[in-house]
């Protein structure tokens, strides 16, 4: 995921640690989107890969998520990035300034809350190197985390404290409450499960990264590194946490979406392919020349 951007991350200044604050709703765009509604159910929603643009709008994004009327796109602009939170008819109702290169959006199934991650450079335990900041915004409060990395973490049963502790690829819950992402510390990566509420995370697998969770709740589909340094998608029943393999064989780089109940969606090279969640059948090209697919319930 990490070795394409290394180059482009560089050449952003950054710095401070962890930012907590209210964010004000920004200005409204002038235009609206003709004829483009992203409450519509049944729509599958995708960035175009070769103009950026999400597909039926006027609107560029570099990463691009959307739920129940709400979209939230991932922008840069002028050596700036920005987290443009749009309604839907693509017009916008808040603008965050965050730092560094977009990698991943999501949004919770409500609508409600909003996360991002980018790519950064400066921080201190990672010199001349990168690493991820992770953002959750509520979007019904305005209240926004910038950089999640100083969450209480339980690790093996005891509270974990790692200067290199950073997180990236959050997949919300309908509770708006609930939450998972994976962490990497120490050279290791694991899928941590979150309680926003509580402010509290805790560690339940190791090499486990970038989780999407399923409609129902239940289970969730991550990528898992494999020998030889390629990524394969895996889903995980939560309930017994079993791990079973996808039928998709090649390096998927992209943090899967649900198309429905028993398919996943993702970006695979220009394109985004659709494979069963339960590691039967194959994989098949679903949308070309398009990333970042929502499917609109």
């Amino acid at each position: 995921m990490r070795k394409a951007l290394i180059l482009a991350v560089t050449l952003l200044v950054l710095g401070g640690g962890a930012l907590f604050y209210a964010v004000r709703a920004a200005r409204v765009a002038p235009a609206q989107e003709a004829a483009f509604d992203l409450a519509r159910p049944g729509q599958i929603v995708v960035r175009d890969h070769a103009s950026g643009f999400v597909r039926g709008s006027r609107t560029r994004c570099e990463r691009f998520a959307t739920a129940a009327g709400t979209g939230v796109c991932l922008v840069t602009e002028v050596a700036k990035t920005y987290a443009v939170v749009v309604d839907r008819t693509m017009k916008q109702t808040r603008r965050l300034h965050i730092a560094g290169i977009p990698s991943r959006a999501r949004v919770s199934p409500t609508g409600r809350m909003i996360s991002w991650t980018v790519f950064v450079t400066g921080d201190s335990y990672n010199k001349g190197g990168f690493s991820t900041w992770t953002g959750i915004l509520d979007n019904r409060t305005g209240y926004a985390i910038t950089n999640m990395e100083e969450i209480p973490l339980t690790k093996d049963g005891r509270r974990y404290h790692s200067a290199d502790v950073n997180y990236w690829g959050v997949t919300f819950a309908g509770d708006d409450n609930r939450f998972y992402a994976t962490v990497s510390t120490r050279g290791r990566t694991y899928l941590v499960e979150g309680d926003y509420g509580r402010w509290q995370a805790r560690v339940l697998r190791e090499n486990a990264e970038c989780p999407s969770l399923s409609p129902d709740g239940r289970r969730l589909v991550f990528k898992k590194l494999m020998p030889g340094g390629r990524w394969r998608l895996h889903g995980l029943d939560l309930a017994s946490m079993k791990e079973t393999p996808l039928a998709e064989p090649a390096h998927v780089d992209d943090q899967a979406a649900w198309l429905d109940d028993r398919t996943v969606m993702y970006a695979k090279g220009p394109d985004v392919w659709a494979v069963p969640a339960d590691g039967t059948g194959a994989p098949r090209l679903l949308v070309a020349n398009a990333s970042s697919p929502t499917v609109v319930r």
